[in-house]
């Protein structure tokens, strides 16, 4: 084993002064370089250090030249490459095809360092100047990116990134266990395919002579190309396979190859958990930046405790990346994490999340034992919670006690928002909520209020949501606090038209709220929402909805919601 850096080298002279003529995996990200479990390139470079590999990181490198690549020179086992916490592009670009004037996961928030199809150009440069070492992608773009998808930014289908990059193997969703067999198998000798969690390709010619075991063939990149009956086929079909206890390897042609992606990795245990984020993580970025990075400033007093969602709501890419399994961490490893935390010279008292993708889905999930081996939901949660699945709170509201009660911690608070349906199955829950761990503000997204387009969302009814608000305003009065919901509301979804928007307007005046935060509709990939987007059809019905492509309309659906500057009212 080797001993722990402060921070994973980023430059020769760092990896001399540990005593490296070489790294075994250099790690390349399109982010700036934080030693934080909330940054992919750390937590996956942490994982394998600890497991006794010599682990360098490429941060945000300089295309314009091969230097840069080779700054750590060559590795002896792969390279692996990762666009960031974000797809470059969605990081690029809004949902109206503007220029983002700041990235908050680069130096100083802005925008350039790293370029448009992060993916594509990292890899290729990599593959220019290290010949022979093998290339690993992954991360949220090459996750949703897998397959053939729809790219907004092209107006296009395009083929599975693996075929683009022509990278070895594509590892997705949160990559610990994938990598590092990965890494174990190539320290061995072994070959890497058939590895839980990744993605390969192969010639057509040769697909006839390996075994898969259970599997299901989707429509051809051709198919969904030419097809939007196809695409949405296509999509169901993945998202049928989603889970790692009952999904299939999924094969798909495109030209004279075949991409296969083996089933999804189980999510991990709650000792493995503790583990992944009770690494020595420096907690900080790395002394190279002179200026903020304003994602860390974000997520500094934050604390993650459970990963996954069960929602499966249609336009998020959290069940196609994270999964809708639930994994939670012990109070005990929170609370040690948080004695750490509270060493940190930017720590002043103040945990200021305590929670994850849903807070409020710590330590629930599915009961069903056997049930869960046959199971093809991909929501838990729509279009009614699963008979299987928890919803006693009593373990969260333990944990957020149990952090409260350490000694120079003096506000516990929930930012990262929560299932207000799930709440509702446990109002003790709320009450403990509303009176001790909200910050002003409750992110809440019921995202519309139309029933029509809530069921294309899958999201809630909208008599859920009355519900919530009128118990939170309730124990807010009785308990003297001025607080509120912040409500997320999502604009020119498909099948969403300006009828259904000015329901939406309704509502929040009715409830005299004002959204600070709307958002456009981002077609990503992969998601339902994206293919409903793409082909303009209801997965459910297999009819044609209405979709506001022009920027002119989905400003329209804007300027009805109050608070807004051109805010239109219904004549």
């Amino acid at each position: 084993m080797i001993d722990a850096a402060r921070f994973l080298p980023v430059t020769r002279k760092e990896m001399e002064s540990l005593g490296w003529d070489t790294c075994d995996i250099i790690l390349i990200t399109g982010d700036a370089y934080v030693d934080h479990p909330s940054f992919g390139a750390a937590l996956i470079g942490r994982y394998l250090e600890s497991m006794g590999y010599r682990v360098g990181v490429i941060p945000q490198p300089d295309i314009s030249s091969s230097e840069d690549f080779l700054r750590l020179g060559i590795p002896e086992l792969f390279v692996g490459i990762t666009a960031g916490a974000m797809d470059s592009m969605v990081n690029h670009y809004t949902s109206l095809n503007r220029i983002r004037s700041n990235d908050a996961y680069s130096e100083g928030g802005k925008p350039g360092k790293r370029p448009d199809r992060a993916l594509l150009k990292y890899v290729n440069l990599a593959q220019r100047t290290m010949p022979g070492v093998p290339v690993v992608i992954g991360g949220i773009e090459a996750s949703l990116r897998r397959l053939s998808h729809y790219d907004y930014w092209s107006d296009r289908v395009r083929k599975s990134i693996l075929l683009d990059t022509k990278a070895n193997i594509l590892v997705y969703g949160m990559g610990e266990r994938a990598t590092a067999e990965i890494a174990d198998a190539l320290s061995s000798g072994r070959d890497i395919p058939g590895i839980r969690g990744t993605a390969v390709y192969t010639s057509i010619k040769a697909l006839d002579g390996i075994d898969y075991g259970k599997h299901i063939e989707l429509p051809s990149h051709e198919e969904v190309s030419g097809n939007p009956d196809a695409f949405m086929e296509m999509t169901k079909l993945l998202e049928n396979e989603i889970s790692p206890y009952s999904g299939s390897t999924v094969i798909q042609r495109a030209d004279t190859r075949a991409i296969i992606v083996y089933p999804p990795q189980y999510p991990l245990s709650t000792e493995e958990m503790d583990r992944v984020y009770e690494l020595p993580y420096a907690r900080e970025p790395h002394p190279i930046y002179t200026d903020e990075i304003p994602a860390f400033r974000m997520i500094q007093n934050s604390i993650s405790v459970v990963r996954g969602c069960a929602g499966g709501c249609s336009f998020c890419a959290l069940g196609l990346h994270q999964g809708k399994l639930i994994s939670s961490r012990s109070p005990a490893s929170v609370t040690r994490e948080v004695e750490t935390l509270k060493s940190k010279p930017y720590f002043s008292g103040t945990v200021s999340d305590l929670g994850g993708p849903t807070a409020n889905l710590y330590s629930l999930g599915c009961t069903g034992g056997k049930a869960l081996e046959k199971c093809r939901r991909y929501s838990c949660l729509y279009p009614a919670i699963c008979e299987h699945f928890r919803t006693d709170h009593k373990p969260y509201i333990e944990l957020l006690n149990a952090v409260a009660e350490i000694s120079g911690v003096r506000n516990v608070f929930v930012a990262s928002g929560i299932r207000h349906d799930v709440a509702l199955r446990d109002t003790d829950f709320i009450y403990k909520l509303v009176n001790d761990n909200v910050p002003g503000y409750l992110k809440i997204a019921p995202e519309h209020f139309a029933p029509q387009v809530l069921k294309l969302m899958r999201k809630p009814s909208p008599d859920l949501w009355r519900e919530f608000k009128e118990l939170f305003d309730r124990i807010s009065r009785e308990a003297g606090r001025e607080q509120y919901i912040e409500p997320y509301i999502l604009v020119a979804f498909p099948g969403c038209d300006l009828n259904h928007m000015y329901v939406t307007a309704d509502e929040l005046r009715r409830q005299s709220m004002r959204p600070e935060k709307s958002q456009v509709f981002l077609p990503t990939p992969m998601t339902m929402a994206t293919a409903m987007y793409h082909t303009g059809i209801n997965p459910e019905t297999g009819l044609q909805i209405y979709v506001a492509r022009k920027p002119s309309h989905k400003r329209r659906q804007i300027e009805v919601l109050p608070g807004h500057s051109g805010e239109k009212r219904r004549k």
